[in-house]
């Protein structure tokens, strides 16, 4: 996988795991080892800082000086040390798992993955053989008329390695898989979307300032060594580099905009199967179904019609010879971390330390538990869940949920520009939203995925194809509404607009975020602000687009459309101003959807706190000096604490519908009234926003 984004942190280009080591990497690993889970704690304010002036810096500055980047890091904050620790965690269960002569069938299935992993060894040793039937498939292929049949075997074996992202498919070409339809939330159908690049973005292929130009010399120099790496001649691999390139950027030309998927309706177009088969008459879709195991089916949604459009062009004017090399390019670039390692140091001097300026690889045993979670997680999952999550602890969750969602329908209520009509369908929605809480009701079953000790790359394969066709069985089906999308231990959240849920793994919830020994302030200034920023979601510019029943349906007035518009826009022109580094501002459109939640979030938490402690004002001050309302901003505040490097923000803000860590505080304070209030600061301050932006 090159790039995995969520939603609290992003983790990217995570190399997949070489080798089995008999003794622990101790040095690699001694940054994690000792980790302890963060707690509020108010030594870490600035008190040189105003509040008024700079938040972030006022919560987080103290810390921020005490936690530098570690070296195989591209960002450390606070989540960080949580992600880190719930990893810490992975690792002692997996680690026991591989060794246990006694172990059950679920705890074999994890420990032999995680065995095979780190067996670098036998992975140095089997070197490009590992995959060397794999690229006699593509090298043998006489003409075009086979590239369907080759293409549904790379989609089957590398369709969790090589992962999504919101600008589409990391797998070759297109991507395919299932999902709900948009008009009738109660089915799922196939999704054909676009995908084939290996830059983070399409746009990467297409800034014309200095580090973008470079970072494109650096990309086809990274493609020519790849080529080298499989044994081709130096010209060859440079004829090829370049082959794969210009494909690439004739993919990315075709593709749509981030800030144009942002709105649902642009990825709606459902089609027939002759439709579909029209769009790109030069691909042979049966054979490709066939291949991937699909059946016909008589209703695709296809998101992005004009991508599959000019796709036809470059299936005709590309020879044969050149989509060999593409295909051969994306195979190794996606599992080059799974082979020896002149493959992973490639691998990630490009994708880690050039783009995201990471200095070292992370240790063995810390890639080799994340895909150990993204093949088997809820597997993983239940030993997770067991250990660090407590059935007392989903209670008090799920007490914080309801009182968010009341605190949201108080808000609703009180809206003044909104009618009476449009408000009672937002409540609707609001009411049928459903909270999902630390794991699943139903776990998934393996048993019928092959896991073989000393076989990583093959393990990897076969969970990919597991994990597609467990996806393919659904379409024409009724929507579980069990399913997740993130594992138990995942340290990151969700809302699904299509299910009207919200999803929060036991992963995050722990300290900092959620703290059973801290008071109410501080937890509603963190996990509730989050819980709130979920369900701000499903009222966001997406999110707002879909009813309560999870179709894509216009639920509003014109009139309270339009003032929704004018507030959201506010926010849109808010963000852009700011600068993340060097020369790049926050795409405000792109960060839209993140930054209402955070602003909507902030607020209904502290409305919940409010309503939870029984006031509408300032509490008596505690033995720090601070009221519960400072205390909940300061909690808020502390969450995001990080550390980043120049590198990460510059992708961060080309890419992510997140705004920088600085951004998500300070955006969402300086357009509260009570922040004023509570922290007494003065009109004209940077922490008071003349003309403030609100939504929710």
């Amino acid at each position: 996988m090159r790039f995995l984004i969520v939603l609290v942190h992003v983790v990217i280009a995570i190399p997949l795991c070489p080798g089995l080591v008999q003794s622990i990497d101790t040095e690699a690993g001694a940054s994690y080892s000792t980790l302890e889970l963060e707690r509020f704690d108010v030594r870490h304010l600035d008190r040189s800082v105003e509040p008024c002036v700079n938040f972030f810096r006022y919560t987080c500055n103290s810390w921020i000086a005490a936690n530098p980047i570690p070296p195989q890091e591209v960002a450390w904050g606070t989540v960080s040390k949580l992600e880190r620790w719930n990893e810490e965690a992975l690792r002692r269960i997996l680690e026991q798992a591989s060794s246990n002569p006694n172990r059950s069938s679920i705890e074999q299935t994890i420990g032999d993955y995680y065995a095979a992993c780190m067996d670098e060894k036998a992975i140095d040793a089997k070197g490009i053989a590992a995959i060397a039937p794999e690229l006699q498939r593509i090298q043998d292929l006489r003409d075009k008329s086979q590239l369907a049949k080759a293409l549904a075997r790379l989609h089957r074996i590398t369709f969790t390695i090589s992962g999504q992202s919101p600008s589409g498919f990391y797998t070759p070409i297109f991507g395919f898989a299932s999902g709900q339809d948009f008009n009738d939330a109660t089915k799922v159908v196939a999704i054909v979307d676009q995908g084939g690049l290996g830059l983070p973005d399409r746009d990467y292929y297409f800034r014309d300032d200095p580090k973008s130009i470079e970072l494109r010399r650096e990309y086809v120099a990274y493609l020519k060594k790849t080529f080298g790496l499989m044994g081709e001649s130096p010209e060859q691999s440079s004829t090829n580099a370049q082959v794969v390139m210009d494909m690439e950027t004739a993919l990315a030309k075709a593709s749509m905009e981030p800030v144009k998927r942002r709105d649902p309706s642009n990825l709606n177009h459902p089609m027939s199967w002759s439709e579909l088969q029209a769009l790109t008459p030069a691909f042979l879709w049966k054979t490709y179904l066939k291949g991937i195991g699909a059946s016909v089916a008589g209703h695709y949604l296809v998101y992005t019609p004009e991508f599959f459009k000019a796709l036809q062009g470059l299936l005709i004017q590309r020879s044969i010879e050149d989509w060999k090399a593409y295909l051969r390019a994306h195979l190794v670039e996606t599992v080059s971390p799974l082979l020896s390692q002149p493959f992973v140091d490639e691998n990630f001097d490009f994708y880690r330390r050039k783009i995201f300026g990471q200095q070292q690889i992370e240790p063995r045993w810390h890639r080799c538990v994340r895909y150990v979670d993204r093949d088997l997680g809820e597997a993983l999952g239940q030993a997770y869940v067991a250990r660090h999550f407590s059935p007392e602890n989903k209670q008090r969750i799920l007490k914080l949920v309801g009182a968010l969602k009341m605190a949201l329908d108080i808000d609703i209520q009180r809206l003044p520009w909104m009618t009476p009509a449009t408000k009672k369908e937002a409540r609707d929605k609001l009411s049928a939203m459903e909270p999902k809480i630390g794991y699943p009701d139903h776990w998934r079953d393996y048993t019928r995925l092959r896991i073989i000790r000393g076989d990583a790359i093959g393990n990897a394969f076969r969970a990919s194809e597991f994990e597609l066709q467990r996806q393919l069985a659904k379409i024409g089906k009724p929507v579980d509404r069990r399913d997740w999308t993130m594992t138990p231990q995942t340290t990151n959240a969700y809302y699904d607009p299509h299910l009207n849920s919200i999803n929060f793994p036991a992963g995050i919830l722990q300290a900092p975020l959620f703290d059973a020994g801290a008071d109410d302030a501080a937890n509603y200034g963190a996990i509730g602000a989050l819980i709130g920023h979920e369900i701000t979601h499903g009222f966001d510019d997406r999110g707002s687009k879909f009813d309560a029943r999870g179709n894509l349906r216009n639920w509003w007035t014109a009139q309270d459309f339009r003032q929704f518009q004018e507030r959201t826009e506010c926010i849109a022109g808010q963000y852009s101003e700011f600068v993340a580094t060097e020369d790049l501002h926050v795409n405000g459109r792109l960060t839209l959807g993140e930054n209402t939640a955070d602003n909507g979030g902030l607020r209904i938490a502290l409305i919940a706190l409010l309503n939870t402690l029984g006031q509408t004002s300032k509490t008596g001050e505690n033995p720090n000096g601070l009221s519960a309302e400072q205390r909940f901003f300061i909690s808020f505040g502390q969450m995001w604490c990080e550390n980043a490097t120049p590198e990460y923000l510059r992708y961060l803000v080309q890419t992510d519908q997140h705004s920088p860590t600085t951004y998500r505080v300070n955006g969402a304070v300086s357009n509260m009234p009570e922040f004023t209030k509570a922290f007494d600061c003065g009109c004209g301050q940077p922490m008071v926003r003349a003309n403030a932006c609100r939504v929710w």
